[in-house]
């Protein structure tokens, strides 16, 4: 990256000569990276109608090349991977609690949603991949630092156990081995929802990277939305919504709650999940929960309002896993975002260390005192 030229006391940009000796600029070489808009240096004022010889900076780099290659995930498969997967996670949890409550409908529905939601999830995944057989080769090793192995892994835990619950559960036999099943789903279905957060933080996208502390809780809250939506979908009594509203309700808080910490703590790296199309996806995806959540309350008497309520969770969980997906893209396309950040980091260190420069002369002054030996300003 090139940080430009900057302009002196005389008004003159740094350029090449010409074989007469003027200066030429280089504009596509000399612009500033970081603030937009900013030159660097003092510009001398200049008199009533008197034009700029060196237009104003703008935020660029080489050739109007990106610094990060972009992701080259396929659209819809990932966005879809994402959504679907934290549905079948948060379908499972509900269907564990539902069973254990007595809630049987609401346990079937959930179970065969959950099983269905991770099949689709898989399919979406081996179609960006291009070939079964990729997925496949994930699962030669086994590697605890790698969020793209231990998916893998997790996926090939769950799915058989969400299939067997669904299955035992709709046939009716082998019920303690659908109880065990049930059981299972639901300890690994967290995993299932979150993962996927680990697995784009784990990139230099920096919409992805700088909120790895935030996103898997964003993910596991949009998963809660999804499948809390689907129990309000199939719920035919009070007793079988009661759970699924509540649980929408859990995962919409925490989806709020740690989006707001994630744009906080980012700065100007979160600007995509406020802005441009991302922007917009993201904060749809929210109103959707907030209002599917508050007619999930209200609908106990009115079937079109429970309807409209469930969809309102779902489209809005899959809305939010989308701008997330979109936001992650627009900074990667932005050099702002990669080159701005680093820059203040570095100086933060810069002025860490040299306030630890001070620090350890000062000790050492006082050292010197006590021990009355000279010090160098004496």
């Amino acid at each position: 990256m090139s940080d430009g030229s900057s302009v002196g006391g005389d008004g003159h940009a740094d350029g090449q000569a010409d074989g007469h000796g003027a200066v030429t600029a280089r504009p596509g070489r000399e612009a500033i990276t970081g603030a937009p808009g900013r030159v660097s240096g003092r510009r001398r004022r200049r008199g009533r109608g008197e034009q700029a010889m060196v237009p104003e900076a703008e935020f660029t780099s080489y050739y109007g090349k990106p610094v990060l290659n972009g992701p080259v995930w396929k659209v819809p498969d990932v966005p879809a991977y994402l959504f679907l997967g934290g549905l079948a996670g948060g379908a499972s949890l509900l269907a564990a609690g539902s069973q254990a409550t007595g809630r049987g409908q609401l346990a079937t529905v959930t179970k065969v949603g959950a099983l269905g939601a991770i099949g689709a999830s898989v399919v979406a995944l081996v179609h960006d991949l291009g070939r079964p057989a990729r997925f496949v080769n994930m699962l030669r090793v086994m590697k605890p630092t790698s969020p793209m192995s231990m998916g893998s892994w997790l996926l090939s835990v769950y799915g058989p156990m969400a299939g067997i619950a669904a299955a035992s559960d709709v046939t009716g036999l082998v019920p303690r081995i659908g109880t065990a099943a049930t059981v299972g789903a639901a300890v690994t279905g967290p995993g299932i929802a979150s993962y996927t957060a680990a697995l784009v933080a784990d990139t230099a996208v920096p919409a992805w990277h700088d909120a790895h502390r935030e996103l898997p809780y964003v993910f596991v809250g949009s998963g809660a939305v999804a499948a809390g939506g689907l129990g309000v979908l199939a719920a035919r009594r009070r007793a079988d919504l009661a759970p699924s509203r509540n649980f929408a309700l859990f995962g919409t808080a925490l989806e709020l709650a740690a989006s707001r910490l994630l744009e906080r703590r980012l700065g100007m790296v979160a600007e995509p999940y406020q802005r441009g199309r991302s922007g917009v996806l993201v904060r749809a995806g929210e109103a959707l929960a907030v209002a599917g959540t508050a007619g999930a309350y209200v609908s106990h008497r009115s079937k079109v309002v429970r309807a409209l309520s469930g969809t309102a969770l779902l489209v809005g969980s899959a809305m939010t896993k989308w701008g997330v997906f979109e936001a992650g893209r627009v900074s990667a396309a932005d050099p702002k975002y990669t080159v701005v950040p680093q820059r203040e980091r570095l100086r933060k260190r810069q002025e860490e260390a040299a306030r630890a420069e001070k620090a350890g002369e000062k000790a050492g002054e006082k050292t010197g005192e006590k021990t009355g030996a000279p010090t160098a300003d004496r």
